[in-house]
């Protein structure tokens, strides 16, 4: 039998011989017509083996295609409607790797000076309030308060389902215990100078009453701070407070508790590993599991990255984002952090910084958008005012924008109208020449370069002095510098009140212009004891005006916090934070596994 008779058999099997036909219409009988069927049913069986005979390669392979498709067409349909009706949500499991710059040395609220000590602290404790993602203050500890109507007294009401990690109930005792301790300064707190003059008052185990002698608006800031487990610290005499191994092996209330830690050969933590508090008051955490691990560099932590030992970057700084490697599987998440660099003058040091003039020549003369967009490759914003925050805005503050040729009128305007061989600029015999302290850290000696470029220009002679840490230090506690090149983080809800007030020119206040102004010191000490943020506001907008008029210091830059997050992790939606530790703020939230649920 040839191919062509072959195939007009086989495809004959779906047309019915007419006397087939005439026979099914004729027949009455039941058990014919399954005769009939059963016997097409094989004769199909049959032709249909005789396909691949009679089918050529490329039509047996088009026949699979469509079998295949078929087959795939069917599978999806369930697979199809499970997603349509159906969404993502966190589900418990991962870890959290994260690599941070820093040292441990106390993981306690009360003693914490650096970030990666208080990177732990905030995973670990829980304040009575709380910064959310948003950076507003809500209830944590708390479930909330009251507030007298002669605003001194602020009555607390603890929720009543918190435990420790050792699973011991939390109570007012410990936040008296916590606050006391703070006060004492036995202790050696860095906390004390925010609780001095404050009485606190147990009303039951859940209730208790904070008493100010003075109005202060900003009050409840305070109560962030992280509370400590009278239980565990009662027996610890304040000369062992710092000692304590409960300062590394913490017992707190937060969403993840202590697990285990490990050294290197020079007894530095590098790693320190947390687990989940199952029984977190405010909802169990997804993340089953956190690893933090400490360099001593940036460039150390960017080459741990790139050999894939962490996944997180807990700081980034611009100029190194180009340094790393995986870009694809990064995020690096630009948060909002109320902190400025500015160049601070010291007029009592400098006779030449006393003349206005000269500090206003410098201020036009000074470009700021080049700055950040060489330092900070436009990762921050420009300022013109020491308030920050949209609390206060910055409309209606004088701003001096960059203006080369004025800023060389107005030193010729100040009798600065001649040059030397140099280039620098000369009043009688007296050269033009300022010295800038700064820090050695490397985004402040390329911004003091950048200044020292910009103002070579006009005819300034600036000797840039590169401070280590402590020698900076001293140089702060002794207002031993000329122009300070330098930053400072104010609280979301701000109170400059230790920055610029005239009463903080000393040590260990911090008003490094040694600024000195009667009205201005009247605004600060009003708007601290309004409670209705308009009326605050209007306070530190007079305020900030007066500043700008004065220039006591020239406000250069705020810079974003740059936090680098493995794409994998989900649930992040912090837009700004208070420190850089407030990027956990909604870390419960955060989820590396899913599940799908029905909508």
């Amino acid at each position: 039998m040839d191919k062509q008779r072959q195939l007009d058999d086989f495809f004959g099997i779906n047309v019915p011989d007419k006397n087939d036909k005439n026979k099914s219409q004729d027949s009455k009988s039941r058990k014919s017509i399954k005769e009939t069927l059963s016997r097409r049913n094989r004769q199909f069986k049959a032709k249909l083996k005789l396909l691949p005979r009679v089918s050529s390669g490329k039509e047996r392979y088009l026949m699979l295609i469509l079998a295949l498709i078929l087959a795939g067409s069917i599978l999806a349909i369930p697979i199809t409607a499970y997603y349509h009706f159906t969404y993502p949500v966190g589900d418990s499991g991962g870890t959290l790797n994260e690599g941070v710059v820093g040292e441990l040395r106390h993981i306690n609220p009360l003693l914490s000076q650096s970030d990666a000590d208080r990177d732990l602290v905030s995973l670990i404790y829980s304040g009575l309030l709380k910064y959310n993602q948003a950076g507003k203050l809500v209830p944590d500890l708390a479930k909330s308060y009251d507030i007298s109507l002669d605003e001194l007294n602020y009555t607390i009401y603890l929720k009543e389902n918190i435990k420790w990690h050792d699973n011991r109930p939390l109570t007012a005792d410990d936040v008296i215990f916590t606050i006391r301790t703070a006060q004492n300064p036995d202790y050696g707190s860095s906390q004390r100078i925010n609780w001095q003059g404050i009485d606190i008052e147990k009303i039951d185990n859940y209730k208790l009453l904070f008493k100010l002698k003075n109005k202060y608006a900003q009050f409840l800031n305070n109560l962030t701070l992280p509370m400590l487990p009278e239980h565990i610290w009662a027996n610890v005499k304040p000369i062992n407070f710092a000692l304590s191994e409960f300062n590394i092996k913490p017992i707190g209330s937060g969403p993840y508790q202590f697990k285990k830690f490990q050294k290197d050969a020079l007894g530095r933590i590098h790693l320190y590993e947390l687990t989940v508090n199952k029984n977190f008051y405010d909802g169990k955490p997804f993340i089953e599991k956190i690893q933090l691990k400490f360099y001593v560099s940036e460039d150390e932590l960017i080459n741990s990255y790139n050999k894939n030992e962490v996944d997180n970057l807990g700081l980034i700084s611009p100029k190194n984002i180009k340094k790393l490697k995986f870009k694809q599987r990064l995020e690096i998440k630009q948060l909002i952090m109320p902190r400025y660099f500015g160049v601070f003058f010291n007029q009592n040091q400098s006779k030449i910084l006393s003349e206005k003039n000269i500090r206003l020549a410098l201020a036009y003369g000074t470009d700021k958008e080049s700055i950040v967009e060489t330092i900070l490759e436009s990762h921050g914003k420009i300022i013109h005012s020491p308030i920050l925050t949209s609390f206060t805005g910055e409309e209606n503050v004088k701003k001096y924008e960059y203006n080369k040729d004025l800023a060389i009128e107005t030193f010729q305007a100040a009798g600065w109208n001649k040059k030397d061989e140099a280039g620098i600029l000369m009043k009688g015999e007296e050269k033009l020449t300022i010295k800038l302290t700064t820090s050695t850290w490397p985004e402040l000696i390329e911004a003091a370069n950048v200044l020292r470029e910009q103002w070579e220009e006009l005819g300034v002679d600036l000797q840039v002095e590169a401070l280590p840490t402590p020698d900076l230090q001293q140089a702060i506690k002794d207002r031993n510098y000329q122009m300070l090149l330098f930053g400072e983080i104010i609280n979301l809800d701000p109170d400059p009140f230790s920055l610029w007030h005239s009463s903080q020119k000393k040590d260990p206040g911090l008003n490094l212009a040694l600024y000195d102004n009667k009205t201005a010191d009247t605004l600060l000490e009003d708007a601290r004891k309004i409670l209705n943020p308009i009326e605050r506001s209007q306070k530190y907008n007079d305020f900030q005006k007066l500043v700008a008029e004065d220039l006591p210091a020239l406000f250069l830059y705020s810079p974003y916090y740059l936090y680098g997050q493995s794409k994998n992790i989900k649930g992040f939606e912090n837009k700004i934070v208070a420190v850089p530790s407030g990027r956990f703020a909604n870390i419960q939230n955060w989820y590396i596994e899913t599940k799908r649920i029905w909508k």
